[in-house]
């Protein structure tokens, strides 16, 4: 509750006091005014003021109140009420002051204060509302803060990941361009190089763009319905090359085909192949991938799996933290920026749906799960 300082409760009692004088000599000068109408018109004394009724009880008979009696306690009635209403009115204008105080207060930038204190009535709806204004103003300026600051972030490791291949290529067509080579042989081990590096750069851009484009809403998702099962089966088949190169099998467990399921069809294509393409580079030790789904009541969960060295606990729950990578430096090997699963987690949220990972000893397996069917107000036109 609000507690008024000395010099407000002082002004408070003042005003009561003032309040009961100016009431009295207002009552003073109406009893006044009606004892010389009463003296100077008897007409008035004999026909409404001394106006008496009498009762019988037994054989006495009781006079009840007379008019002048009942005059003053209308009078006292009406002082207690303007009292009253004088001193709330007083103390609720005491009660905005310290409001608007603390907002002068909060207003300087002091942006980590709230108003303290709590009242009743309409004031206490202002302070509610003033706190819950100034908590969504830090919020955002927070979320402000953050953004610029992945900005730099982003550039700054993007940066770091075109660097590295960039002065690859320069260096190898350098050796070309100044004839520093052998044979003809090394010529196109540079120049295969240099493309290799090339490509490698063309990821990462295409990374970084898919990234931008997802996280901040470029374009409004367009969903349709699709055979989940038959995209599947293009990713597993897309994947089977590169899977032979590293020793590992391809599999596929599908609940049902056709599975008729409403998304955007090229994002949910590119998240099954970051999936898989993450599996393979980093599923050490991997023998096989496995890409399965299971319908449950609405929603399709879709896994995929691989038999490689465990991920660790604290990895895990940095895996889709952007520019995050489960080794502890930039693998020249396995290269990328470590967008993929970031773009995974942010496509999967505009598909109303989440994805989780679970690592042991047994398995690394990624669950996807999304509706059947998209919220109505979702649903392309």
């Amino acid at each position: 509750m609000l507690k008024l300082t000395r010099r407000e409760k002082s002004s408070l009692i003042l005003e009561g006091i003032l309040t009961i004088i100016l009431l009295g000599l207002l009552n003073l000068a109406v009893l006044t005014i009606l004892q010389i109408l009463m003296v100077n018109q008897p007409g008035v004394n004999l026909g409404f003021f001394v106006m008496q009724q009498s009762v019988a009880v037994g054989p006495i008979r009781m006079r009840i109140v007379g008019a002048q009696q009942i005059l003053v306690i209308l009078m006292l009635v009406a002082d207690f009420v303007i009292l009253w209403w004088r001193m709330v009115r007083r103390y609720h204008q005491y009660q905005m002051d310290h409001i608007i105080s603390e907002l002068h207060y909060i207003a300087q930038g002091h942006l980590d204060h709230r108003i303290p204190f709590s009242v009743k009535g309409v004031q206490q709806h202002v302070i509610t509302s003033v706190n819950a204004l100034v908590d969504s103003t830090v919020r955002s300026m927070k979320e402000e803060r953050e953004i610029e600051k992945s900005k730099d972030e982003l550039i700054t490791n993007v940066s770091h990941d075109l660097r590295t291949p960039l002065t690859s290529i320069i260096g190898y067509l350098g050796l070309i361009e100044n004839h520093q080579y052998r044979s003809e042989e090394e010529i196109v081990q540079f120049a295969n190089i240099a493309y290799n590096k090339a490509q490698q750069m063309k990821s990462m851009v295409d990374d970084l763009f898919e990234y931008t484009k997802v996280q901040f809403n470029a374009e409004k998702p367009k969903f349709v319905e699709v055979d989940l099962t038959q995209l599947l089966e293009q990713v597993s088949a897309s994947f089977e090359l590169e899977a032979e190169k590293h020793g590992i099998q391809m599999q596929t467990d599908f609940a049902q085909s056709p599975l008729m399921v409403e998304v955007v069809p090229d994002k949910i294509g590119r998240v099954f192949s970051n999936l898989v393409s993450n599996a393979l580079k980093y599923g050490d030790g991997s023998t096989y991938v496995r890409i399965a789904t299971r319908v449950k009541d609405d929603q399709v969960d879709i896994t995929v799996a691989n038999d490689g060295v465990p991920i660790s606990e604290e990895s895990v729950q940095h895996l889709f933290e952007r520019f995050y990578r489960v080794e502890s430096s930039r693998s020249k090997q396995t290269g990328g920026t470590g967008l993929g699963l970031a773009i995974v987690q942010s496509i999967i949220e505009t598909h109303h749906g989440h994805v989780g990972v679970k690592s042991d000893e047994s398995a690394t397996t990624f669950t996807v799960s999304i509706p059947l069917q998209q919220p109505k107000d979702q649903q392309a036109h």
